[in-house]
């Protein structure tokens, strides 16, 4: 059955509709016009000299590797704590996720464990800005840098966000950024990279579409037979993949970075309005923004205190659930799913800060739209889905 409130919705305007409908009709529907605003846009917010429209954040991250060389025998320290395409990318170019535990508070990697985390074959450190919030990236940065190692910044869940006078995106030698529908503008499925290194951005162009030159003038050279072999669409450099992201996302992406303030803005007071009306239940800890006026709210995830666990987590979305209130698990650690198990040999209690905090988080309703009295039922349902795991302990 479909929730009455449902987890999260994109929003939507006729300017978003209009915008496609007229690249639908134009005579560009790949690689064209609005490909190359879009990522105008997010190099301007980001403060950075390139971006790289690709398919989706995931893919981001893979052409990002892929360009530094990375590949087998090679280390990547990340978080356990993440939507699992943040250690997926590392195994597509045949490295080796290397986890390091959490800091209880932001949820984003604690500095301090990555340097114990460092051996020689460390290459990289992804760091993801968990739910939007960029704390300890600045320090996360000086780390890699006193250890000449790359730091790649997953900015997937934090675009428009600040940390102090630095935009999320701007960190490390590339970000990468996600537009999925439940994120703060969508361009339906899409991503960006967003880097200041010229490098970085013609192989990630090249790779993005199957390989091909960027420049294939520049690579044929004056011989004429070059010309013929290389100066076309059936032209490759390199090994690529079918990564780009289409015109209609573009001027969807568009359409809606036009009115990122207002996306942005709407996500804060709907999760100040949360955190007003939670701040009495002692049963739960409330996400911690650095910044009110600078946050990029993804999602609004709420956790139960030590008083309870696993079990009554569950037990606590499935009651939302079977009032039509969307709910999810915000995140199962990444270490623990089948894959990584039986891959790794991963096991419960090898990152106890992150397996911790992840049984005991809740993802309540959380997008632009979503009204006062639709807040209010999300409150006062969680209410009683907390007083009923309150008596089953008497």
């Amino acid at each position: 059955m479909k929730s009455i409130i449902p987890l999260s919705k994109p929003s939507i305007t006729k300017a978003e509709i209009d915008a496609v409908v007229e690249t639908l009709v134009s005579d560009r529907l790949s690689m064209g016009p609005r490909q190359a605003r879009f990522e105008e846009m997010l190099a301007d917010l980001t403060r950075r000299r390139h971006g790289i429209a690709v398919s989706s954040g995931t893919a981001g991250l893979h052409l990002v590797l892929a360009a530094l060389g990375i590949g087998p025998g090679d280390e990547v320290i990340t978080t356990p704590f993440s939507f699992i395409a943040s250690s997926n990318a590392i195994l597509f170019v045949g490295a080796k996720p290397v986890f390091v535990d959490i800091d209880p508070g932001s949820l984003n990697l604690d500095p301090k464990r990555i340097e114990k985390a460092i051996t020689p074959r460390t290459r990289a450190i992804i760091a993801v800005e968990v739910f939007g919030n960029p704390t300890h990236m600045e320090a996360i940065e000086k780390v890699a840098q006193a250890h000449e190692i790359v730091l790649i910044e997953d900015a997937c869940e934090g675009l428009g966000g600040m940390a102090d006078d630095r935009p999320i995106g701007n960190f490390g030698r590339a970000s990468v950024f996600g537009f999925y529908p439940n994120k703060q503008i969508t361009t339906g499925e899409g991503g960006m990279i967003v880097t200041d290194d010229d490098r970085i951005a013609e192989l990630c162009r090249s790779m993005r579409n199957q390989g091909r030159s960027v420049n294939p003038a520049e690579l044929a050279g004056p011989d004429p037979t070059n010309a013929a072999r290389y100066g076309t669409w059936l032209g490759h450099e390199r090994l690529g993949y079918n990564y780009r992201l289409n015109e209609m996302a573009c001027a969807l992406g568009i359409a809606q970075m036009e009115r990122l303030d207002e996306l942005l803005e709407a996500r804060r007071e709907l999760a100040m309005r949360y955190i007003r009306r939670l701040m009495e239940f002692d049963e739960l800890i409330l996400p911690d923004m650095p910044s009110a006026q600078n946050a990029s709210w993804f999602v609004f995830v709420v956790r139960l205190t030590d008083l309870f666990g696993l079990v009554e987590r569950d037990r606590i979305i499935q009651g939302l659930r079977r009032h039509d209130i969307g709910a999810a698990n915000y995140f199962p650690c990444i270490h623990l799913q089948p894959f990584y198990r039986e891959q790794f040999g991963f096991k419960p209690g090898d990152f106890p800060i992150a397996e911790h905090i992840s049984n005991r988080t809740i993802a309540l309703p959380f997008f632009g739209e979503l009204d006062e009295t639709a807040v209010e039922l999300v409150v006062q349902t969680l209410k009683v889905m907390l007083q009923r795991e309150q008596l089953l302990k008497r």
